[in-house]
């Protein structure tokens, strides 16, 4: 009995009739066998050579495409951004009208009509007497030489650097007198005529997209906000509405400074008897237009065009600026700026160089914002997200 019962228990163990143990070793023999070392698993996992440099030259020519499309589109996407900005500009208008219990649509059609026939009157007052002063500026150009070697600060300079300044004088007399260098200058008579008309066209179109951006600049906020989770589109939403708020405020006082620089630049040279007051008041309004430095270049230009006509007078101009740039450093600026978001003055630099490096004037225009709504971003989002961590 006790041999018969042995048997089969033997007959087990040799057999291996353990189930459980058997098939779980073969399958790991299994696998390790199709398995093998680790690099050749690595190199059975990748593709085809052939499709990975099918995928990467298509890569590329999309990439190149793409970066062609966008340079040729420049002009385009530059009229986008001033029209962007403008209606950012214009917005805080409209707002006020709300305010005072005007609906928004009737307050965009007063904002915009009103910006239109600014723009229009200053164009249709200005470009005339412009035009002229041009023109006289061109023919002046010798007796504002001859008058300026009469004067005793071109006798001093003579006196000082010898010879040089006479050559230098007449050589720049020279160049400026004949028209072939100015046409060389200017690309040539019809080239001025389609910057002319290229200017003119992108103007209108602006002024169109402008009125549609403001329009329907809520409903781009909200549209903009539910591509963001739930979770966080109350959060986003105050801060989209807190960035273009700061981006309208600061836009308008921008354009209400450059304002007060032409007027203050036209009453100067009205009161001093400066040649060309239109246009100096044109190119004050349009230089000053620029953060930070706008100011001091046109103070820096100014100052030197006065002394063609006046030592005297351009004295006088440099000092009377000078003071209205602390006045609008330290009275205007505070009050008309008082809602943007402050940026500290090395940013303002820096940003003012790259976006003008960058983008040209429209960047330097752009520069200060942008800046100051990364910095609200990086207060509001990123500073309390470290924070948040332990």
């Amino acid at each position: 009995m006790s041999d018969t019962a042995d048997r089969p228990l033997a007959a087990d163990a040799t057999t291996g009739t353990d189930t459980g143990t058997a098939p779980d070793a073969a399958t790991a023999t299994t696998d390790a066998a199709t398995a093998g070392p680790a690099p050749a698993r690595r190199f059975a996992s990748l593709p085809n050579p052939f499709s990975l440099g099918f995928l990467l030259t298509l890569g590329g020519l999309a990439a190149l495409v793409l970066g062609m499309a966008i340079s040729s589109l420049s002009t385009i996407l530059i009229y986008i951004a001033f029209a962007l900005f403008a209606a950012l500009g214009l917005n805080p208008v409209v707002r006020w009208l709300e305010a005072h219990k005007v609906p928004r649509a009737w307050g965009i059609v007063i904002v915009f009509a009103g910006f239109a026939l600014v723009i229009v009157g200053l164009l249709w007052l200005v470009i005339p007497t412009v035009a002229s002063q041009v023109k006289q500026f061109i023919d002046n150009v010798p007796s504002l030489f001859s008058d300026f070697q009469k004067s005793d600060f071109y006798a001093w300079l003579t006196n000082t650097f010898s010879d040089q300044i006479g050559t230098l004088v007449t050589d720049v007399q020279n160049f400026i007198t004949n028209p072939s260098n100015l046409a060389s200058i200017g690309g040539g008579v019809l080239q001025v005529g389609v910057s002319i008309a290229t200017t003119i066209s992108g103007i209108i179109i602006v002024l169109v997209l402008s009125l549609y951006f403001l329009a329907s600049l809520d409903g781009m906020k909200r549209s903009f906000v539910r591509l963001t989770p739930a979770r966080t589109r109350a959060k986003v939403s105050g801060l989209t509405d807190e960035i273009t708020e700061s981006i309208g405020s600061y836009l308008m006082g921008m354009v209400i400074l450059a304002f007060c620089n032409s007027m203050f630049a036209l009453l100067l040279h009205l009161l001093l008897g400066l040649p060309f007051p239109a246009l100096m008041a044109v190119i004050a309004f349009c230089i000053t237009l620029i953060p930070l430095v706008g100011t001091v270049i046109y103070w820096g230009l100014a100052t030197i065009l006065a002394l063609f006509s006046s030592p005297l007078a351009a004295l006088i101009f440099g000092i009377a600026y000078l003071v209205y740039m602390q006045i609008e450093a330290y009275v205007l600026t505070p009050r008309v700026m008082n809602r943007a978001i402050s940026v500290p003055g090395a940013l303002v630099v820096i940003g003012a160089l790259v976006g003008g490096t960058l983008l040209g004037l429209l960047g330097a225009l752009i520069a200060i914002p942008v800046t100051a709504s990364i910095l609200l971003i990086i207060k509001q989002v990123l500073i309390p997200r470290q924070d948040a961590k332990l």
